[in-house]
């Protein structure tokens, strides 16, 4: 990967090798949603996609995700906008913003463990969707994002 690519290249210039290591591994985007159907607004839960791995807050299988999870959220270039409800502290949604990456990134801090003992993870409060029954799903909201 180019030196510090993140601070001199757009998001568009980046190489699939680059783009995929800002991914800082949080998690947050393999939380389940729910959607407001009427005002458009997402419910975001403590409910952590079947497939993430919470421990590491990876996928366990990233490579065939779509075939598992037909909802997975496949994030690029040409879509980033629409996924409004990413938070804050993602890295694609900052350098789209025009701000730094957080100072416990990896790319940052050379250290993936960082955003973990930083609690910037979901390490710390996800459970897994095969501990939570459909019907139970709306008990685990934890955000709710206004539809823009």
């Amino acid at each position: 990967m180019r030196e510090r690519f993140w601070e001199r290249f757009s998001l568009q210039e980046l190489d699939d090798e680059e783009w995929e290591a800002l991914c800082d591994g949080c998690g947050l985007c393999c939380l389940l949603k729910l959607e407001d159907e009427e005002s458009g607004d997402v419910a975001t839960l403590n409910v952590a996609c079947q497939l993430l791995d919470i421990d590491t807050c990876r996928c366990s299988d990233y490579e065939n995700r779509f075939e598992h999870v037909p909802g997975c959220t496949k994030l690029t270039r040409d879509n980033l906008a629409a996924f409004h409800w990413l938070p804050a502290s993602c890295a694609y949604r900052r350098l789209a913003e025009g701000r730094k990456l957080a100072a416990w990134h990896p790319l940052i801090a050379g250290d993936a463990q960082r955003m973990h003992r930083k609690q910037k993870s979901v390490r710390h409060f996800a459970v897994s969707e095969c501990e939570v029954a459909d019907e139970a799903l709306e008990d685990h909201i934890i955000d709710i994002i206004p539809c823009q």
